[in-house]
């Protein structure tokens, strides 16, 4: 911490332009007080002009970015710390929230050293995708692309929810303009949904039903990963009932997913 350590040695912006070059991830802890700092600014945008991944953290209650903190992380999942000085138990899901939401998107660029890996598993990797559990009855969306809708057309493979989690239930995350884009890890199609018809299903290629806001689920005081869905095109949520998709106008208890 600057603040409480003394403050960067020798000349501030070389200082940060270094740290950045140097970062393959970067953790902005989101406050009030970090929005209204210049050099907080500076080095933010700094990282977000040479593409240095950010996974932004949320400490502050009721409050929300905005101005030019809001504008860089806009679309960005931020990991929800509000809560945790609670206690030990809700400290440690805060930091396996965030490490998580590292290793999803660099873990790549991670490595460990072999004496410190207690067994294989331990080895950082990128993760396959996003894999997602709805919180009451515990499904996966799942892509088999097996059944074609329109064989004429090849498009609108039917997604099922699953219990057991495999492969298929592993979704890229592919950026768009303040959306993003889902492809099935092992079909390679894209999640989309058909509001006539209130259908999820998969796609060959990206297209307006295929558009998603990932939200974070401020609802959730666990601290468990959990998401909103949010449909572009159609405005509405992705939700399930009775163990079925759903489409959904507002926001209830049934729109609420788990990233496992």
């Amino acid at each position: 911490m600057d603040v409480q350590e003394g403050g960067v040695t020798g000349n501030i912006n070389d200082a940060m332009a270094a740290a950045v070059e140097e970062a393959a991830v970067i953790c902005p802890f989101m406050t009030p007080a970090y929005q209204a700092s210049r050099s907080c600014k500076k080095e933010l945008n700094y990282a977000d002009s040479r593409g240095v991944a950010v996974v932004p953290v949320m400490l502050a209650q009721d409050w929300e970015a905005s101005e030019w903190l809001g504008l860089i992380t806009a679309g960005l999942l931020w990991v929800d710390f509000r809560d945790a000085e609670k206690d030990g138990e809700h400290f440690e899901e805060c930091v396996r929230s965030l490490r998580d939401e590292i290793l999803f998107n660099v873990g790549h660029l991670l490595t460990l050293e072999e004496d410190q890996a207690k067994d294989p598993k331990d080895h950082i990797k990128k993760k396959l995708g996003r894999a997602f559990c709805h919180a009451l009855s515990r499904l996966h969306i799942h892509d088999s692309g097996e059944r074609l809708m329109d064989p004429v057309s090849g498009t609108g493979s039917p997604v099922q929810l699953k219990e057991a989690l495999d492969a298929g239930c592993y979704w890229e995350e592919m950026k768009g303009s303040a959306c993003k884009h889902y492809r099935n890890a092992v079909t390679k199609r894209y999640l989309g949904y058909a509001p006539e018809r209130d259908e999820v299903r998969s796609e060959v290629g990206p297209s307006e039903r295929e558009e998603w806001l990932l939200l974070v689920d401020q609802t959730e005081r666990a601290h468990q990963r959990a998401v909103v869905i949010k449909n572009k095109h159609s405005g509405r949520f992705l939700a399930v009932h009775h163990g079925r998709f759903i489409g959904l106008t507002e926001y209830s208890d049934k729109c609420k997913w788990f990233l496992d």
